[in-house]
């Protein structure tokens, strides 16, 4: 699939439909739809679907979180359609967050990932991430969450 052909907007409360189905088709512990509802009302401009040919094949959801170390990106969740997935998507997606981050001044960025995704894990790495630590029983199976993490150049 050509980059071309893919649009990246932000997320709009009629896309909810479609995200919940790609939610519950890509993990097992999906969120709800209020979960949904409740992150596009608190960070619609972090929030982001991905488009081909009108129909959505993925999304990405962000937030910020405050430290005192400085403000930090959180990417929340992301997945891509089964039949689209390993076509670049989710790194438009990512990129996306990214640039919103920055324009925000985040000074990283930050995500968990089950320890058992490895394939999320080199699709993290692949685009700067580093594992920082690891949360023991983080998912509600106890699961542990690698966490990885990426600066953002300050300019």
């Amino acid at each position: 699939m050509a980059e071309g052909s893919v649009k990246v907007r932000r997320a709009r409360i009629g896309d909810i439909p479609s995200i919940v189905a790609i939610e519950r088709e890509s993990f097992v512990e999906p969120w709800d739809t209020d979960t949904f509802h409740m992150t596009l009302d608190w960070y619609p401009m972090l929030f982001y679907v991905a488009v081909v040919d009108e129909a959505i094949v993925g999304f990405l959801s962000g937030a910020f979180e405050d430290t005192p170390e400085g403000r930090y990106g959180h990417i929340c969740n992301i997945a891509v359609t089964s039949g689209n997935r390993r076509k670049g998507i989710g790194q438009l997606l990512v990129r996306s967050v990214e640039r919103q981050f920055r324009r925000e001044t985040a000074v990283s960025i930050i995500l968990e990932v089950r320890f058992s995704n490895t394939g999320a894990q080199r699709f993290y790495s692949d685009l700067g991430y580093q594992q920082v630590f690891v949360i023991q029983s983080y998912y509600s199976n106890g699961e542990d969450a690698i966490v990885m993490m990426k600066g953002l150049p300050v300019f």
